[in-house]
């Protein structure tokens, strides 16, 4: 399902949802825990994980940049910068497992936007078959799908 996306006061938000049949305790370990979130986001890695901490990019030239975590409750809410955006991470127990939000808090539509939102889209989708015991066979050919249509789900707003 492709994010919502809606305009908002500064700017967008797109909202992207899944409901996992795993705890959210298994849920929040993709999202904090260094060695299973390299499964899904190879660049990121946790360097403090609290309010106030940092996740790190690697930016693949030797050099990283410093996300600052700008909301943290642990199995809840995870939240950093994402350069001059932001990105959340809500989890939720359901009756047969947990609900995932992320939101990205979009300051200005550009032309990468839709890259990022089908980055995001498709990291969602590989957090979601590691912890189903599945692999995605091309996460490159799933994000040249979702891209096509992010970049008519921009057009929309521009």
């Amino acid at each position: 399902m492709l994010a919502v996306l809606q305009q908002v006061e500064g700017g967008h938000l797109a909202r992207f949802e899944r409901h996992l049949q795993h705890s959210v305790e298994e849920v929040w370990s993709m999202l904090t825990e260094n060695e299973k979130l390299a499964q899904w986001f190879s660049e990121l890695q946790v360097g403090d994980l609290r309010k106030g901490g940092v996740i790190k990019f690697n930016m693949q030239d030797g050099t990283f940049e410093e996300l600052a975590i700008t909301d943290l409750k642990t199995y809840s809410v995870l939240e950093y910068t994402w350069w001059e955006d932001r990105v959340r991470f809500e989890l939720h127990p359901t009756t047969n497992g947990c609900g995932l939000v992320l939101f990205e808090t979009i300051r200005t539509i550009t032309d990468h936007t839709p890259k990022d939102l089908a980055g995001w889209h498709v990291c969602l989708d590989v957090i979601h078959a590691l912890l189903d015991g599945r692999a995605i066979e091309s996460r490159m050919n799933e994000w040249k799908i979702w891209y096509e249509k992010y970049i008519k789900l921009i057009n929309e707003y521009k």
